[in-house]
């Protein structure tokens, strides 16, 4: 069974910093694009970041570009978000995605026709 697990949000303060991971199981995420995307309460779903096969390949949302920071361990066979200077509009479930096009994934932001449950990330005080 092809799954993706997100972990790791929680609840931290304005300008403080988390970091989300994304699990794969069931299949290797070395052929594969993978991009985070998020969903604030009575918003729509937004592209946040994404890396492409190569770990030298990455994109990231304006809104979030110079703040958070994508990678991948192959090994581990798990990609992360490192989020900093975590704002309050940055609160929302956190979802990731696998693509084997990254440019699918990464430029047009292309949804998954399944979603896991996420990861809810709160920024607050």
């Amino acid at each position: 069974q092809l799954q993706l697990v997100e972990s790791g949000g929680g609840l931290v303060q304005p300008g403080g910093s988390l970091r989300v991971s994304c699990a794969a199981s069931g299949f290797t995420l070395d052929d594969y694009a993978i991009g985070w995307f998020r969903q604030a309460p009575g918003k729509e779903r937004e592209g946040v970041s994404c890396i492409g096969r190569s770990h030298r390949t990455t994109y990231y949302a304006k809104s979030v570009e110079g703040r958070f920071t994508i990678s991948r361990d192959n090994t581990k066979n798990t990609v992360y978000l490192q989020m900093n200077s975590l704002k309050p509009e940055d609160t929302a479930v956190y979802y990731c995605a696998a693509n084997p096009e990254p440019f699918r994934l990464c430029v047009l932001w292309e949804e998954p026709g399944y979603w896991g449950q996420g990861t809810q990330v709160t920024v607050s005080s």
